[in-house]
């Protein structure tokens, strides 16, 4: 099976990278390790709304541009795969490990929210050091766990009005 992307496809890709992007580039909260952002809850949402493979290809683009943009060459190419990696596991547990569970979104961001920790923990120790990477725990675990609380607000919040129905129809 041959995987083609429509205009509509690409299209909806590109305003949920952008949405990404700026819950990324505009919603800094600084650290001593970087900064915390809202991207995550923004690469949930892609793949509730687009599905495994596009949602999380645009929740990579839209948080590389980020570090393009702003700044942080050097996490360009493992933030691309390090968030592309996270929407898809959250994407197996919707379509491959847990499809009929009620809530295996929420379920699939968790375990893709902890594959980024350990990914993100894993780049920082030949980049920084391993006392680096591993002081830098907190700050990203909290990241994340605000990114899975906020995505599933969203996500609740969408599903009770029929909204990612209707995004995905459009």
């Amino acid at each position: 099976m041959k995987n083609t992307y429509t205009v509509k496809d690409i299209t909806k890709m590109a305003m949920m990278a952008t949405i990404t992007f700026i819950g990324v580039y505009l919603v800094k909260i600084p650290s001593l390790h970087g900064y915390a952002h809202l991207g995550d809850c923004m690469i949930f949402l892609s793949v509730m709304v687009l599905g495994s493979r596009k949602g999380a290809l645009a929740g990579g683009i839209g948080a590389a541009l980020s570090d393009l943009i702003g700044g942080y060459m050097q996490w360009i190419i493992p933030t691309f795969f390090i968030k592309y990696i996270m929407g898809r596991i959250m994407g197996l547990f919707i379509d491959k490990i847990m499809p009929e569970a009620k809530l295996n979104w929420l379920i699939g961001s968790v375990v893709g929210g902890i594959v980024q920790i350990i990914l993100y923990t894993l780049v920082k120790i030949p980049l920084y050091g391993i006392g680096y990477a591993i002081g830098g725990l907190p700050t990203i675990g909290s990241q994340t766990l605000t990114g899975i609380v906020l995505g599933a607000v969203l996500i609740m919040v969408f599903e009770k009005v029929h909204m990612l129905q209707r995004i995905r129809e459009m």
